[in-house]
């Protein structure tokens, strides 16, 4: 029984190590994100830069030569998506950048907070605004894109958010009228975290944060929303309660129902950590900060 127990123990060592390994060794930026327009699978990239004036198109090659050094592949790579979006949110009153949970590949559409987008749009249209929402791709569907989200949830890959704000500055550069929101859902609020300190005074850039890891908090930036409750609960993930956490999933082990909505990447059980457009508290919330800052002039 002993020996049993101390092979447990030397397996779980060794699993620990090597994704220690694997996480020191993997490098900080593997490969630029990637956008697509909510509802369209295709990245949004371009290689036709006809109509876009030259001085643009040098901002955002010496945007991505600052990223990705002298990667030729992921600067075009960048640089075509940064045109592409230039492009669609040319006429655009604002912006909509989603950043969902999870492992950092996967869209709103896909995700419990999916009818956020109608909701938050509604309002902005209402409010006078023509809108533009992107789904935001800050890893590739692969175990090394796992990796690199857990790095960043851990804050050891701080270029992802350095690339966020990279792609947010150029677009308020090169249109000035136009304002963007960085909308983060659970994990997707540390890369949101990580751009907007360095956005600090941008003021055409916003973010809305809703149940961030316990460990980000951006609640004293300006123009920033950040919630760690939708209303009913506290959200025991954003709180970092891993008491209810490991009760609630007990629960469910036992065939028992959760009293409160709330998941972590869709199956580990998390009362609270639930923001769809449900809640009334929530919605208020975001309509009173969408008031405050997007009544079109």
């Amino acid at each position: 029984m002993i020996s049993q127990v101390r092979k447990v123990q030397i397996g779980v060592i060794l699993t620990i190590a090597i994704s220690m390994v694997i996480v020191l060794c993997t490098p900080s930026t593997v490969v630029p994100a990637k956008a697509s327009r909510i509802g369209q699978p295709e990245v949004l990239a371009t290689t036709d830069f006809s109509g876009i004036p030259q001085d643009v198109i040098d901002d955002a090659a010496s945007r991505a030569v600052t990223l990705f050094g002298n990667n030729e592949e992921r600067c075009s790579d960048f640089v075509s998506q940064a045109l592409a979006l230039y492009k669609e949110a040319e006429d655009k009153d604002v912006l909509i950048i989603v950043n969902s949970g999870g492992w950092g590949w996967s869209a709103i559409a896909e995700s419990n907070e999916k009818e956020l987008v109608p909701g938050i749009d509604g309002i902005l249209t209402g409010l006078g605004n023509s809108t533009l929402w992107i789904d935001y791709f800050r890893t590739d569907k692969n175990f090394f894109g796992a990796i690199g989200e857990f790095m960043m949830a851990m804050s050891t890959n701080p270029a992802r958010g350095h690339e966020l704000a990279a792609r947010a500055e150029f677009l308020t550069d090169n249109l000035p009228d136009l304002k963007i929101i960085l909308l983060g859902i659970s994990n997707g609020c540390t890369i949101c975290s990580g751009a907007m300190p360095l956005l600090i005074d941008n003021e055409q850039v916003y973010s809305i944060q809703l149940g961030p890891p316990v460990w980000n908090n951006n609640s004293d930036l300006k123009r920033v929303l950040l919630l760690r409750t939708n209303g009913t609960i506290p959200d025991s993930f954003s709180h970092g309660d891993i008491l209810t956490i490991l009760r609630a999933n007990l629960q469910s082990a036992f065939g028992l129902s959760q009293e409160y909505e709330g998941d972590i990447l869709l199956y580990i059980g998390a009362p609270g950590h639930d923001y769809d457009w449900e809640y009334e508290w929530l919605k208020l919330q975001i309509n009173n900060y969408l008031s405050e800052y997007f009544k079109a002039n």
